[in-house]
């Protein structure tokens, strides 16, 4: 039903059959490729301090015309959806003169409304939520310096048409709340933020009181918890020493400093420090590790991926050993493989990529009290914030958001300033226990990789890696 509405809808603001005819004419000679058609809507809204900031409303349509062989491919795109526009990209990709990109320039005239579509719930409910979430978080605390709550939201349809005349179509809601509060006591500042969301409607985030606002009170009760604790802090230590790391959004370390190495154009371009190690153990026995774009509604899943490949599970380390990797359709043609699902893109402006969806790894059977209790001395490390990877070497730095001091086996007092340093390989060997308390994250990734943003989700459970070297930011 989805497709059906979809495809007449894109039939409404496009020739869609022209476009889809005289884009097949493209793919000849050897040549591989597909037709991205989109549209977008997206929506932003935001209260500061009590003050409902003017919502923001954007769309975008436009197409994508890409035809490669071997590792050479062409990309020509516009935001004109018309037999014109499509004419002029066929012409720059049949040129193939080597890699290319060329912009087709629009110079037609919206012809359509901007019919919304994200409006299965009212603008007033919307606010109210931002005004009431903003009231609760007062109420809560007399120390609140500063609080933005914001949501935000897409919806978008893509059709691909494939060299092969797979033709695909796909309707991608995406929801997001996030509560960000600044509290201050004795002249000390410190801030807590808690947000989640995912592939699903604004009803999921309004439920169960009698303000519709439960789940927004669970994300403000996190973020002023996260603030008071920073209160307390003291200087992280420094050194070597055990580090347990946190379940669900910790994740994020593994998603950075091992997953982009297992992309298909870093392994073909070997690039990547795995690139030669496929059946090679290099990690513990008790490490799986799983790329996951079919999840439920989570943040990172699609039916299809921006080629036109179904979604799938690909396991990628499995008992510690290398077996697979994340491939989009050109690198794994180039590589003698299937596809995974995992060809990805911004939008109809830029080229596909081999790009993770929900990547995570399984858990084990020590529940975190059993690990903790183990660390004579060490740090527990709830949840990270931002770093830095090399993706060849692996070598990463990455500063905790949250994180305890462990001594004698038991969490005492809230750091801040720690940074966990070490390298992909390295840190998989590291894992001496894996946690009974595995969850994927709340829905907030967006992964960066060549200029281009997408959403994405993370997931572990508690992870107990028996030496890293832990560093201190200055305070």
């Amino acid at each position: 039903m989805y497709s059906q509405e979809a495809d007449k809808f894109l039939r409404t603001i496009c020739d869609l059959s022209t476009l889809e005819n005289t884009a097949l004419s493209a793919f000849c000679d050897g040549h591989s490729g597909e037709l991205f058609v989109e549209y977008r809507e997206t929506e932003s809204l935001r209260i500061e301090n009590g003050i409902v900031q003017t919502p923001n409303f954007t769309f975008r349509r436009g197409f994508g015309l890409r035809s490669f062989k071997d590792d050479a491919s062409v990309y020509s795109y516009s935001s004109s959806l018309d037999k014109g526009a499509m004419k002029k990209a066929l012409e720059v990709v049949k040129f193939r003169g080597g890699n290319a990109r060329v912009e087709i320039k629009n110079k037609a005239n919206n012809l359509y409304d901007h019919k919304y579509f994200i409006d299965s719930v009212s603008l007033e409910q919307k606010t109210k939520l931002l005004q009431e979430t903003d009231s609760y978080v007062r109420k809560k605390s007399e120390n609140v310096k500063q609080i933005i709550v914001s949501l935000d939201s897409s919806w978008q349809i893509v059709s691909i048409l494939t060299d092969e005349g797979k033709k695909v179509l796909d309707v991608r809601p995406l929801v997001r709340l996030s509560v960000n509060v600044v509290i201050e006591k004795n002249a000390v500042c410190e801030s807590g933020v808690y947000a989640g969301g995912g592939r699903f409607g604004y009803e999921e985030l309004l439920r169960n009181n009698e303000f519709g606002s439960l789940t927004a009170h669970i994300y403000a009760d996190e973020a002023l918890r996260q603030a008071e604790a920073k209160l307390q802090a003291v200087k992280a230590p420094v050194g070597e020493m055990p580090v347990v790391l946190g379940n669900a959004w910790a994740g994020i370390l593994l998603h950075e400093a091992v997953g982009h190495g297992l992309e298909g154009d870093a392994i073909y371009q070997k690039t990547s420090m795995f690139h030669n190690l496929l059946g090679e153990t290099i990690a513990s026995q008790n490490i799986t590790v799983i790329d996951d774009g079919t999840l439920l509604q989570r943040r990172g899943s699609l039916n299809i991926d921006d080629e036109g490949t179904d979604s799938q599970r690909t396991v990628l380390i499995e008992n510690g050993k290398l077996v697979g990797f994340m491939q989009d359709r050109m690198h794994a043609s180039l590589m003698r493989v299937n596809p995974t699902g995992n060809g990805r893109r911004e939008s109809y402006e830029a080229e596909p990529l081999p790009r993770m969806t929900n990547t995570y790894m399984i858990g084990g059977d020590y529940s975190r009290e059993e690990m903790i209790s183990s660390v004579s001395k060490g740090i527990f490390a709830k949840s990270f914030a931002d770093g830095q990877v090399d993706p060849t070497s692996g070598k990463f730095v990455f500063s905790t958001s949250e994180a305890y001091l462990i001594e004698n086996g038991k969490i005492t007092a809230p750091i801040k300033g720690a940074m966990l340093i070490g390298d992909g390989s390295n840190i998989l060997k590291r894992a001496i226990m894996l946690g009974n308390d595995f969850s994927l994250d709340e829905g907030v990734g967006t992964c960066g990789k060549s200029g281009q943003w997408i959403p994405v989700g993370v997931g572990e459970s508690s992870v107990l890696l028996d030496k890293i070297t832990v560093g201190g930011a200055n305070l």
